[in-house]
């Protein structure tokens, strides 16, 4: 345990040395021109690409969170509201990423008249976290300790669960975000949903180029079918295996091709050196030797973990632009990765 805290503080000094200059990359589409483009914001960088996708020229997007910035923490620029008071259409994810939470009341107060799509719409929403049975004789420290040992295998609820649920409405009504998956767009049957959505809001706001949008639509969509198949190919025979990540974005994506999330954050926060030794034990238990981070956020953490299990840190990223593309490369990765 006291090499771990070692090491732990050797790679932190290690990260505000590498860090100490860094600052937030700006999004070239935080401000608009001043052409006739329709404006339509949107959170994340990958619905950029969607809109644009079935959009082409038509629209001017409005990136809330830039590359390199985290949706769970960033605050939009004075520029960027600016910009999004002339949106007429604003694409929010729509499950529970911390900028929208935060920002949406605002956004609404500022630019009444914006359509508000929401991306999430017809897509289940799954838990950020399952719990680890596998040693349920273990004492009461142990169980706690698996619950939380970072594996999320992203099954959404199943249908007793779901009922019981429906029985208990005062409850419902209660329930926020903080228990669920926000990252819908990891996994590309989700991309299909949010596209069909994204669709529906820029004929809703500019009907007379419809023919074009639903064209686009489709040509878009058959891309992503294609993705799909192509994944699938490469993980083909690796159902039920393992990789690990440091933040947990990939949960639906584990979900769709059959593989295990195992995660070192809980809910967005930093492990605890017991959390990390907990990690250390998992993975070499399964046999991991990769730890997935996600590119221009710190490593120091998942480069201690690695060092103990003789293991590598990989970057991904789950905010590209180009995100066919990237989530091809992201899949050749986990393969390489799985245990």
């Amino acid at each position: 345990m006291n090499k771990i805290r070692t090491l732990l503080i050797t790679f932190l000094l290690m990260g505000v040395v590498l860090t100490a200059g860094c600052v937030d990359e700006q999004s070239s589409s935080e401000t608009v021109s001043d052409t006739d483009a329709i404006i339509v914001g949107v959170s994340i960088v990958p619905q950029q690409e969607f809109v644009e996708k079935i959009a082409g020229d038509n629209v001017e997007v409005v990136v809330m969170v830039p590359p390199g910035a985290s949706p769970h923490s960033y605050e939009p620029t004075p520029s960027q509201l600016t910009a999004l008071s002339k949106a007429k259409m604003y694409a929010m994810v729509g499950s529970g990423i911390t900028v929208e939470d935060t920002m949406m009341n605002k956004l609404t107060d500022l630019n009444s008249n914006m359509l508000i799509v929401d991306c999430s719409e017809g897509i289940i929403l799954h838990e950020m976290e399952a719990h680890d049975h596998e040693d349920e004789s273990h004492d009461a420290e142990d169980e706690h300790m698996n619950e939380s040992a970072f594996i999320n295998s992203s099954e959404g609820h199943d249908h007793e669960a779901e009922d019981e649920e429906h029985e208990h409405e005062a409850e419902d009504e209660e329930h926020d975000h903080t228990s669920l998956d926000p990252h819908i767009w990891t996994s590309p049957d989700n991309v299909e949903v949010m596209v069909e959505n994204i669709y529906e809001g820029l004929v809703e706001i500019d009907p007379e180029n419809q023919e074009t949008y639903l064209a686009n639509k489709n040509a878009y969509l058959a891309e992503l079918a294609e993705l799909d198949d192509q994944i699938q190919t490469t993980l083909e025979g690796k159902e039920g295996s393992s990789f690990m990540v440091y933040h947990p974005a990939w949960g639906y994506f584990a979900n769709h091709y059959g593989l295990n999330q195992v995660a070192v954050e809980i809910e967005g926060k930093e492990p605890s050196v017991k959390d990390m030794q907990a990690v250390i034990d998992l993975a070499n238990e399964k046999g991991i030797k990769v730890i997935f981070v996600q590119s221009g956020f710190s490593t120091v953490s998942a480069e201690a973990i690695a060092s103990e299990i003789d293991g590598e840190v990989v970057e991904i990223d789950p905010l590209a632009k180009d995100y066919i593309d990237n989530l091809a490369k992201v899949a050749e990765a986990f393969e390489k990765g799985l245990a």
